[in-house]
């Protein structure tokens, strides 16, 4: 093999796992408000995707590709479904269960992969759980580009319920604002965002309003709330009922971003905003469009901006819009989140992020990510051109996702808290009917548009996986050559010669000689008088404490091995984490201070490693990776990169 680094290191990134394990301490870093005014912020930031769900559901139910009739019997049974639901997957299952589960203060499918890893030890299911954990993270990236499109495009579809005349205008405008919305996000959100609980929080109590006044014209709507409804509802026509779970899973998305968001808010802030705002608002708005139905059955086709009298419909649309704004959002910040976890767990290759906030970390922004997601939710919107087109496509995304979290958590139960078996095979069976069921019923929509969450998912899958398996075959490459440090140090230190300064070599391995330094030596035949072995690890916990840093061994004759550890929400600055440390000697200078970088070209190689399509995947990737220097935020004048070939 040629002198090579891994892919990570011409980084120094350290694979998951590699080094021991490390504990470091840590701490939650959330924000240090009142629950008050965190509940408020939960409400802005992590429900926005299922609070804007009223705006298409029940429409999709009974006008969308498998329609109901609309009468006593669909529409109580459908409100009985949407209510059991909300209730056994989203209270019982992720408010009061999933967010019991939080990775040192975070959440979300890589979170929960990494907590069980770690309390477990791994075991002979962690490759499966790891393939899980990519798979969901995979669906999400299908789900974050269909909710603006449909969120933002069935609110400004309001505007044909004012005036039919606004009909030719409503894409046009979605467009528009779906544009303007990608435009803002370089200059962060830390200023608006102060705006999103406030506004959430108004459309929540519109929500309500709405509801109560069309309920008071029809309570009978209530006994909807009887599971025996959504039980005549499935025995009187079985096959309609298991199609129609395909819609009403709908009134579900955003589900999961209860747990993704938890490490901004916090658990309780969270519960305390579903149990006393956000469920009773659906339910009253949902029940409102019901009693709209009963009473005039032609409102079906938008019965959210129907409930409103004329003279409220154009103020709600605006209202709305905003909320859909806002969802969006939500879960664009979370694409970022989710795409710097995967940088930092070394499933994706490096990207740049750049923070838009200095006092709130977790206010990031990444280009790239950026502008695909904006090119790929205009192409959805001119595709599908209509909001119930767009909500064939969505649902198999979030019951795919909701699926795995499932599995995942059974391993959690089981294996972590430690359940009586009787008890948990209860929860997960009653949590899996759900799931499959609605999973089922919305692959019967794969012709219909389905298939694009899932050629997303596809897509996504490959890639990350793709990655993930070149640089475990390149660190494998690179441990075949390793040559013991000591032995190296023994040798070298009395055939080469020593020039004033530091020199610091990157490696992703913890364990022997870097081959940066083997090549640099055998070109240019020094060794700077105080040399770093810099190995960065990312920990299976969100955030690391100063304290637990750096771990630092002397190795003698000015030779030093460095373990530098950050959390998986942390982004790596090299030169701030060298100035904190003052047990390698002299304290460092930037200007007395060389980085050793290496660069690897991919070549052909006879060994079974990948298919040759997967190689040249991988290739190209490495290639289009940030720059090191940027990702470790090493200083420009300071750095050499060494240009090195391997094979795969």
């Amino acid at each position: 093999m040629n002198d090579t680094l891994t892919p990570s290191t011409a980084d120094g990134l350290a694979p998951q796992g590699d080094a021991d394990p490390l504990d470091p301490p840590y701490n939650h870093h959330h924000p240090k408000k009142g629950l008050g005014a965190l509940a408020l912020g939960a409400v802005g930031v992590v429900y926005g995707d299922i609070g804007t769900s009223p705006l298409y559901a029940m429409k999709e139910v009974f006008v969308g590709h498998h329609p109901l009739a609309v009468d006593l019997l669909h529409i109580n049974g459908v409100i009985s479904l949407i209510f059991w639901s909300l209730i056994v997957v989203v209270s019982c299952k992720y408010v009061f269960l999933i967010l019991r589960a939080d990775n040192k203060g975070e959440g979300g499918s890589l979170a929960l992969l990494a907590l069980i890893q770690r309390r477990t030890g791994g075991g002979k299911w962690s490759k499966s759980l790891v393939l899980l954990g990519v798979l969901a993270t995979s669906l999400f990236f299908g789900d974050c580009m269909i909710t603006p499109a449909i969120s933002v495009l069935s609110a400004v579809e309001g505007l044909a319920t004012v005036e039919t005349g606004f009909a030719p205008f409503v894409l046009p405008t979605a467009i528009i604002i779906l544009v303007a919305l990608f435009i803002i996000q370089s200059y962060g959100t830390d200023f608006i965002g102060r705006f999103f609980g406030p506004i959430m929080t108004v459309y929540f109590i519109a929500l309500s309003v709405l509801g109560v006044i069309s309920i008071v014209a029809n309570p009978e709507i209530l006994w909807a709330l009887n599971p025996i409804w959504a039980a005549r509802f499935v025995l009187h026509d079985p096959m309609l009922a298991f199609l129609a779970l395909g819609s009403v899973v709908l009134a579900l998305t955003g589900a999961e971003a209860l747990y993704a968001d938890m490490g901004h808010f916090g658990a309780k802030p969270i519960q305390w905003a579903w149990v006393f705002l956000i469920f009773p608002a659906l339910m009253l708005n949902y029940m409102g469009q019901g009693a709209l139905m009963i009473r005039s059955p032609e409102a079906a086709a938008n019965p959210f901006f129907l409930m409103a009298s004329e003279a409220w419909r154009l103020p709600l649309v605006i209202l709305a819009t905003l909320a859909t704004v806002i969802a969006s959002q939500a879960v664009i910040t979370g694409a970022f989140s989710v795409v710097q976890q995967a940088v930092q767990l070394g499933l994706m290759p490096r990207l740049r992020i750049d923070h838009t906030s200095a006092s709130t970390a977790g206010q990031i922004y990444i280009g790239s990510v950026n502008w695909s997601l904006m090119i790929m939710v205009i192409l959805l919107v001119l595709m599908f051109g209509e909001s119930s087109n767009l909500a064939a496509a969505y649902g198999i995304a979030v019951t795919g996702t909701m699926f795995i979290t499932t599995c995942m958590l059974a391993v959690l139960l089981f294996r972590v808290w430690n359940w009586p078996k009787w008890v948990g095979a209860l929860v997960l069976a009653l949590f899996l009917l759900f799931d499959a069921l609605y999973f089922a019923s919305n692959l019967t929509k794969v012709p219909d548009g389905g298939w694009f969450p899932l050629l997303i998912g596809l897509t996504a899958f490959t890639l990350l996986t793709t990655w993930a398996r070149g640089r475990a075959l390149m660190q494998a490459r690179m441990k075949e050559a390793a040559m013991p440090v000591q032995v190296f140090v023994r040798s070298a230190v009395n055939s080469a010669t020593r020039v004033p300064g530091t020199a610091v070599f990157m490696t992703s391995s913890p364990h022997g000689v870097p081959h940066a330094l083997l090549h640099n030596l055998k070109h240019n035949k020094v060794l700077h008088e105080r040399v770093i072995l810099l190995t960065v690890k990312i920990a299976d916990m969100p955030y690391v404490d100063e304290p637990g840093r750096a771990k630092i061994e002397d190795i003698g004759q000015g030779f030093y091995r460095m373990l530098l550890v950050y959390g998986f929400m942390e982004d790596p600055d090299v030169p701030l984490a060298l100035k904190m440390t003052d047990e390698c000697g002299a304290d460092f200078r930037m200007m007395d201070t060389s980085f050793f970088l290496a660069r690897q070209t991919l070549i052909a190689s006879s060994r079974p490693g990948m298919a040759l399509w997967r190689e040249k995947l991988f290739a190209w990737m490495l290639r289009n990776a940030e720059s090191a220097m940027e990702f470790f935020r090493l200083p420009t004048n300071r750095v050499v990169e060494l240009g090195s070939q391997v094979e795969i």
